[in-house]
């Protein structure tokens, strides 16, 4: 049985080194042609195409950003390289080896270097001094990843709101959180279009988001065994719901039987589309987020950042309660008075959705946690401060700059100074 298994590991590892390889000569081929261009701000991605989730939600206020200072992704896989060109929505430079990554830096101005994730290849980019290293994170939750002490080694990092700082500062010891973190709110909420893939009608809209099933119990917060197939079934049959499904982009990567799981609920879907085509019910992989945060009438999610970038909203939601009494549920914010699902009410999800979509009390609770997280959530408020952030990163980089050559002409003329005194002592 062993030696199946080996098998089958080897078979697989030697499949993705030849994908590997081929989306390298495919990428190399499709940025030979490009004009050279000069960028002033860098985002960092060292990840595969499994983990362009972290990226793709700040393209538009990075394309926004890069009207004033040009933006540039440095891709170090080949796989996220060819689905970042695929996407388009940023100019693109593949630096696979660090040979690339050193070839590519000396052409450039870059001044702010911006990072989505903690990739352990990050450390690889820290070696370049003079710009900043900024830690812009890839949404904001309450999970033991955003209080990761990988935060100081970052000169900055942009975050959310109050709820973050006193996170920052309860859990890292010795870190300056006043002086090294930025609040900017979620200016990626700023972009969320309301146009959907379906009419308009008096079905109410239902989000459900569930994360993945993670690789370890402190991290199991996946529903969809637990209570996705459950509530999905219930919305289904009602005739009054539209369910839009959208799974984490890694659903199934650990456990088969949540990968099964989650295709039931994709076929569900699609049966109950083929007996009602007016129902317009939606499994939705894309890579666009933040219409369905903003569409959605209520939303049913998981303990992972969709849950605050729902907040960002203001709009009603339900989380649902891991089963894994190893979950680690951080208590101290938002989920210590959040609107919980647990695995047995999921059976009863339309009076849930009913109650958490006209509970007053709910409401005003829900309010005050959205000012918490992300400040003033004002139309184009976030945006601002996130522009406001990068305009006071540059200055302080030119203050650093104009120092240095301030100091190299001080020095320039103590020399020319000692060799006129050497010159007449001689």
């Amino acid at each position: 049985m062993g030696f199946v298994y080996d098998g089958r590991k080897a078979f697989r590892l030697l499949k993705r080194a030849l994908n590997t390889r081929s989306a390298a000569r495919r990428v190399r081929r499709m940025l030979e042609h490009h004009n050279p261009a000069t960028f002033q701000i860098a985002v960092y991605f060292a990840d595969t195409d499994v983990n362009m989730y972290q990226i793709r939600q700040w393209y538009q206020p990075l394309a926004d950003i890069a009207r004033r200072w040009p933006v540039v992704v440095l891709a170090r896989s080949p796989l996220g390289a060819q689905a970042l060109i695929d996407d388009g929505k940023l100019p693109v430079a593949f630096v696979p080896k660090i040979r690339d990554l050193e070839r590519y830096i000396a052409t450039q101005d870059i001044r702010l270097v911006f990072y989505v994730n903690q990739n352990t290849r990050n450390f690889q980019m820290f070696r370049y001094g003079r710009r900043w290293h900024v830690f812009i994170n890839h949404g904001e939750s309450d999970k033991v990843y955003m209080v990761s002490n990988q935060f100081k080694a970052y000169d900055y990092a942009l975050i959310a709101g109050q709820a973050a700082h006193d996170r920052l500062s309860r859990t890292l010891w010795g870190y300056d959180v006043d002086n090294r973190t930025i609040r900017i709110g979620r200016p990626q909420a700023d972009y969320y279009l309301a146009q959907t893939p379906y009419p308009s009608d008096d079905r109410q809209v239902v989000l459900y988001a569930p994360t993945w099933e993670g690789d370890r119990a402190s991290m199991s917060y996946g529903s969809v065994i637990t209570h996705g197939e459950r509530l999905v079934a219930e919305l289904l049959r009602t005739g009054e719901h539209r369910l839009i499904y959208r799974p984490h982009p890694r659903t199934g990567v650990n456990d088969a039987a949540y990968k099964a799981a989650n295709e039931r609920i994709i076929a569900a879907i699609a049966a109950a589309n083929g007996k009602d085509p007016s129902a317009h019910h939606l499994y939705d992989d894309g890579p666009d987020l933040g219409w369905q945060l903003a569409a959605a009438d209520v939303a049913i999610l998981d303990i992972s950042a969709m849950i605050y970038d729902r907040l960002a909203t203001g709009k009603p939601l339900l989380v649902t309660r891991p089963v894994d009494e190893r979950a680690t549920v951080d208590t101290s914010g938002y989920l210590a008075q959040c609107e919980w699902l647990t695995a047995d009410a999921a059976a009863d999800i339309v009076a849930e959705v009913q109650r958490v979509g006209s509970d007053e009390v709910a409401m005003n609770r829900l309010r005050t946690w959205v000012q918490h997280y992300f400040g003033d959530t004002t139309q184009g408020v976030a945006t601002a401060k996130f522009h406001a952030a990068v305009e006071r990163l540059m200055a302080e980089l030119d203050e650093y700059l104009r120092a240095e050559i301030g100091a190299a002409a001080a020095d320039e003329d103590d020399d020319d100074e000692e060799a006129k005194e050497e010159g007449l002592n001689g």
